[in-house]
């Protein structure tokens, strides 16, 4: 019988984790002043000090685990620079900026597109409105771009041809996720998890026929952001209330890892929302590649 257990667990798959670079912003002046989404309510209590608290748990776990976490200064005028996700898409060394629908947010865009050209990444200003990464999710070779709420589906071939990538379009119809990447989280190049009901019939046609094998969350998982998750090919960090889909990880060989973010989700984000993850290399001075 020992035998046999060692067999079974020696043929489980072993997932690797890729390191990673990831921006984010200090919830220095977080805050729920106003409401552009159904969780934002400005008269519910927020505590900076809390959120700040999450916030560097979440970093820290991020260079525990081995990736690389740069920084971006928030600005007191924007308290939702915290949600570095919505700045702006990087592939291959390049970024295609972000434009924002509502007005209290359109100051942010200016601010990531600064970083990151000063950062060695090039920066195309978009034409249409788009939320970055909230709305652009890179999956292997391809992107899975949503609308319906934020994203401008014009947009999506803007960033088909900035990002040079194959753009799939996802139309998202329930108003609490009104980003993509709180109804679909990337597990891998083939991988994700997403909550059905999330997106409209097309929609979900669609991913059907993408990722037959997908995970499929819950409302209660979906409803306290547990798909707004980020994956390193092993490790899986997202909100540990999201008990389901922690469970499905683990089925899936995947190495969940919970962490309470609940602060900053009154203002309609989580994990995900966090991290804008920077890919490929940077441009040095010359501009050539950058060694690391």
């Amino acid at each position: 019988m020992l035998h046999d257990v060692v067999e079974a667990r020696a043929a489980r798959p072993v997932r690797l984790a890729r390191p990673r670079q990831f921006l984010m912003c200090p919830p220095t002046y977080f805050d729920v002043t106003y409401s552009i989404n159904p969780w934002m309510e400005p008269d519910k209590p927020t505590d900076a000090s809390v959120a700040m608290l999450q916030w560097e748990r979440l970093r820290s776990l991020y260079t525990a685990l081995g990736h690389r976490v740069e920084e971006i200064a928030p600005r007191p005028d924007l308290p939702d620079m915290v949600f570095a996700a919505n700045g702006a898409t990087v592939v291959d060394g390049r970024a295609l900026g972000a434009r924002f629908r509502h007005p209290q947010r359109a100051a942010e865009a200016a601010e990531f597109g600064r970083w990151l050209h000063r950062a060695g990444y090039p920066v195309t200003e978009p034409t249409y409105t788009n939320e970055g990464e909230g709305d652009y999710l890179v999956a292997g070779r391809r992107v899975l771009a949503g609308t319906g709420f934020r994203t401008d589906p014009r947009s999506h071939q803007e960033a088909q041809r900035h990002l040079g990538r194959p753009v799939v379009s996802l139309t998202l119809v329930d108003p609490r996720f009104y980003h993509l990447d709180t109804a679909l989280a990337v597990l891998g190049d083939d991988e994700v998890m997403y909550h059905p009901e999330a997106f409209s019939a097309e929609s979900q046609e669609t991913l059907r026929r993408l990722y037959p094998d997908a995970i499929l969350a819950s409302a209660a998982d979906a409803e306290v952001f547990g798909l707004n998750a980020v994956c390193d090919g092993r490790h899986v960090i997202l909100p540990q209330q999201a008990t389901g889909l922690i469970d499905a990880l683990w089925r899936r060989h995947f190495v969940p890892i919970g962490v309470d973010v609940s602060e900053l989700a009154k203002a309609g984000g989580s994990v995900k929302c966090c991290t804008l993850e920077l890919r490929g290399p940077r441009r040095d001075r010359t501009g050539g590649p950058e060694r690391c």
